[in-house]
């Protein structure tokens, strides 16, 4: 069991404009969702830890940036003397290569940035708050990966702010594309404006804010196509199974691509036959709809490999490999409800090495993979 008692060091909280936060640790037994299903309790978080608005951790530099606080937490000798335990309090990188042969102009197509509060302030309606994942961080996971390109999407946090993934966009170059949130108030002058940065979808997330409802989600649906339409952009949806069959007759005569997020909310216990799976099988084999293999973890209770996940992206593969794509979700963020939004909520302590190394038991076939990781996402977003 990971035992980190020792190394919680008290630090003076500042008052902020939006309040002290708070950083989870690893001593007991309270953290919901799949960080305690993968890894079971051992993984918890104390209230002890404090952390102040504009929290980035420095990770081996043992210091808060953004801050001045009165001690350091989780310093490089201490992580030294326990390098088996996990770092939460930073984005996870890799532990495990990559066992096969990635090809070149590969593309992550599903990762966030969360950028320093005080630069890139939080949306106050947000259902969690996470830690920060900056650009060099990415950067480094990729490197890892061997993937060249990115898409970029907005999470949750910002509402319709898109100005983080602006950021982690102009980052990375021509190599990075993304997917931004809007809203009624968005103007075109907006949207002219992410067009030339890269951005080339927009993103309904009906899950993280409990909104799976489908009519709803239909008058949503029709409205987003309606301001992309021109512009030929895509629609990316992270809902699940049950909105995906209703509005299935909508996308399959939809003027733009449809992209569903994580297996389009499939859940690996349940089968090839639970409901709504058909649906989504459909509208890919149709290529009315494309469909990200990421996030497995968010499908299965299986970690850290995930393997009861592979029937149903082998299902979506075999359904039309031309319309399926792979992000990673990185940096894994917890939007698990329980967890106030005083605290900063922990990453999920993914391995994206050995989660990427899953993707040749789902698509045996190096021409496939190579449609997945390149052709695809070029297609897609404009590479």
């Amino acid at each position: 069991m990971w035992d980190v008692a020792e190394r919680v060091i008290q630090i003076e909280p500042l008052q902020v404009p939006h309040g002290v936060f708070r950083i989870f640790a690893v001593n007991d037994n309270r953290l919901p969702g799949p960080a305690q299903r993968l890894y079971g309790p051992q993984i918890g978080y104390s209230r002890r830890r404090r952390l102040m608005a504009g929290r980035e951790i420095a990770g081996e530099r043992g210091r808060v940036m953004g801050t001045r606080p009165k001690a350091v937490i989780g310093t490089a000798e201490a992580r030294r003397a326990r390098p088996h335990e996990p770092d939460i309090t930073r984005a996870p990188q890799p532990q495990t290569p990559v066992n096969f042969e990635m090809p070149a102009d590969a593309c992550d197509c599903h990762t966030h940035i969360h950028g320093n509060q005080l630069q890139f302030p939080y949306f106050a309606g947000r259902k969690y708050t996470p830690g920060v994942a900056a650009p060099e961080e990415m950067a480094a996971l990729h490197r890892a990966l061997h993937v060249r390109r990115v898409v970029i999407v907005t999470p949750s946090v910002y509402g319709a702010d898109n100005a983080a993934t602006l950021y982690g966009m102009r980052a990375r170059g021509a190599d990075a594309r993304g997917v931004a949130v809007i809203s009624d108030d968005t103007s075109e002058a907006e949207l002219d404006a992410m067009q030339a940065a890269g951005v080339r979808g927009i993103r309904m997330n009906l899950t993280t804010s409990h909104s799976n409802d489908p009519v709803l989600a239909r008058q949503q649906f029709q409205a987003v196509v309606e301001r992309v339409a021109p512009r030929g952009w895509h629609v990316q949806l992270y809902t699940n199974l049950t909105v995906i069959a209703r509005l299935r007759g909508f996308v399959a005569v939809s003027p733009v691509p449809v992209v569903f997020d994580h297996f389009g909310g499939a859940q690996a216990e349940l089968g090839l036959e639970q409901p709504g799976f058909r649906d989504l099988i459909a509208l890919v084999r149709s290529g009315k709809a494309y469909v990200k293999i990421s996030g497995a973890y968010r499908v299965s209770k299986r970690g850290p490999e995930f393997p009861d996940a592979a029937p149903l992206a082998r299902a979506l593969v075999e359904a039309n490999a031309e319309r399926v794509v792979w992000g990673s979700d990185w940096p894994h963020p917890n939007s698990n409800p329980g967890i106030p939004l005083s605290e900063v909520a922990p990453f999920y302590p993914i391995d994206d090495g050995l989660l990427l190394n899953q993707l040749p038991l789902w698509a045996p076939d190096a021409a496939t993979r190579k449609a997945i990781l390149v052709d695809n996402p070029a297609r897609l977003y404009g590479f």
